[in-house]
């Protein structure tokens, strides 16, 4: 994703850094299909016989004809002492065929998404929500801090004013004019303390995400980040406090005397520096976090009834208390809706720095803001969402393209003729699903069907995080084994199911990419998870094998 954004900036900032990863031909033209995919809104036999396939059932052929999880059937799932029967397995098979009522969702994510574990007591609950509250409490201590800060900075400069600590290495330094802007001081008195626990909040994709419309969001992450693209695919960082030092620091340094000397001027001003650039990183992700708050649309309001309701004076009270500026246009659910949005997405910036924040994030919020009242509950239910999802976001790339081989991969195996039309279009490693991967279906699906795939998708990778898909749920293993690239599958039918069209009347990866743009609102979410099975079953160990 921000490979994406310096691309889109360089004509106006040639200097600025490019990803580690992007030196060789093919990293440029990925940068260059990105730019046009966002801007732009069975001839192999299958590995099982026909006699075989007409004996294995998909978990949603029936859907229609069962009931999502019912809240009597999630209150009988418990022990006397609030503990999952059988460690959840039951729970897991409902979800994964049946979805979840809107009326419990709000109390069924927090274990779909590894919040709370599936064989704690409900007193054991009780002391990790306690815990979770504190942790997020301080996250957004945090970031009022460096909120305050960065707007001293901005006003210090404004007057050309200096301050520098007394181990010499400047504590604020000039900031971008334009990002200094949107990053001004929130009311101490109006923190998100103020906000009662409950508040409820909800957000939906912006309508222009992801679309690069104007400069101020392309350069999202164009300077910014705290990423060290040569890591592994690990979990979030384990310190949730600690902003570490852009890998692009270095770079900057050769061409700035003035940091050269400072960084030779003692340890502590090295350190300095590092605390410095940091907080600059997070100054930026504050102004693009807030632009994108303020432009996301009002899809969730017919689902969140409650949160839709809000008071203007409590929507103003919020707004204010996270910075947030040029809302007067909005109403006032979509102002607490947006306030909300940027205080957990600028905690999880802090929470995980590797990732930051990066367009699309705020696309994976919104459901879940949607649903759960609370904004410490809403933000470590978007962490364990991002313990998978977070790859998407890396700047070297590699989970997205681990995903884009997968999809590939999926096609090749079960429709050779198709795959070998996208080799004559140059179309084999499947760019033209690359919004799919990185948002998840978000931009395809309606609000409640994201809805009900994502927790057929969490469902899968909880059974796999509790070790089910491996012993006790041997039964659905049979008809098709919880997978973590559930959603690959998914895309992989989307595709398949217009295999026809694609063959017979595209001649180009333009016309296949704008299929795939006008997929939104035309794909029945059960169908295509019906074919996602019929794809797990038959082609799931030989996919598995090649990763």
């Amino acid at each position: 994703m921000r490979a994406l954004r310096r691309s889109q900036t360089s004509s106006s900032s040639p200097n600025s850094p490019s990803s580690s990863s992007s030196s060789s031909s093919s990293s440029s033209s990925w940068i260059h299909l990105r730019s046009v995919l966002f801007v732009v809104t069975s001839s192999s036999p299958a590995s099982c016989s026909s006699s075989d396939r007409g004996r294995l059932k998909s978990p949603w052929s029936r859907r229609r004809k069962k009931h999502a999880l019912s809240p009597q059937q999630w209150k009988s799932l418990f022990t006397s002492d609030g503990r999952l029967r059988d460690g959840g397995v039951k729970f897991l098979k409902k979800v994964r065929s049946r979805g979840v009522d809107p009326s419990i969702r709000a109390e069924v994510w927090p274990f779909l998404l590894g919040v709370y574990d599936l064989n704690r007591a409900k007193e054991e609950r009780d002391a990790v929500k306690t815990q979770k509250r504190k942790e997020y409490e301080k996250l957004r201590r945090e970031c009022r801090r460096l909120l305050k800060h960065n707007s001293v900075s901005f006003k210090l400069t404004e007057i050309g004013g200096t301050c520098q600590n007394g181990d010499g290495g400047s504590l604020i330094q000039e900031t971008d004019t334009s990002g200094s802007e949107d990053v001004v001081s929130a009311r101490e008195s109006l923190s998100s303390e103020e906000r009662s626990p409950d508040a409820e909040y909800s957000d939906e994709p912006s309508s222009t995400l992801l679309e690069g419309d104007d400069g101020s969001r392309r350069i999202t992450n164009a300077d910014v980040s705290a990423l060290n693209s040569e890591s592994s695919d690990s979990d979030s960082s384990e310190d949730p406090e600690v902003i570490q030092e852009s890998p692009s620091s270095e770079g900057r340094e050769e061409n700035d005397p003035d940091v050269s000397s400072k960084r030779n001027v003692s340890p502590s001003s090295t350190e300095g520096l590092s605390k410095l650039r940091a907080t600059e990183d997070f100054s930026t992700w504050q102004r693009i976090i807030r632009l994108d708050a303020v432009r996301a649309n009002a899809e969730w309001m017919p689902h969140s009834a409650s949160q839709s309701a809000v008071s203007e004076g409590r929507a103003r009270r919020s707004a204010e208390a996270v910075g947030l500026k040029d809302y007067d246009h909005l109403d006032p659910c979509r102002i607490f809706h947006a306030a909300r949005l940027v205080a957990i997405l600028e905690a999880y910036a802090l929470y995980d720095p590797e990732i930051g924040y990066c367009q699309g994030m705020s696309d994976l919020l919104s459901p879940i803001i949607s649903v759960i009242p609370e904004d410490y509950e809403a933000f470590w239910c978007f962490v364990g969402f991002m313990k998978k999802a977070r790859h998407n976001f890396r700047l070297d790339e590699v989970g997205i393209r681990r995903q884009l081989n997968i999809v590939s991969k999926i096609i090749k195996c079960k429709d050779s003729h198709l795959y070998r039309h996208l080799e004559k279009l140059q179309a084999e490693d499947c760019f033209f699903v690359y919004r799919m991967v990185v948002v998840l279906f978000r931009r395809e699906l309606t609000f409640e069907q994201t809805i009900c795939l994502w927790e057929v998708m969490w469902a899968d990778q909880a059974a796999i995080r509790a070790g089910i898909g491996k012993s006790a749920w041997s039964r659905i293993r049979q008809r098709a084994p919880p997978t973590d690239d559930l959603l690959l599958y998914a895309i992989a039918a989307s595709v398949l199911q217009r295999r026809k069209l694609i063959i017979e009347k595209y001649s180009s990866m333009d016309e296949i990419l704008r299929e795939c743009n006008s997929m939104s609102g035309q794909l029945d979410v059960w169908k295509l998870l019906d074919d996602a099975h019929d794809l797990v079953v038959t082609l799931h160990d030989k996919i598995e094998s090649s990763f």
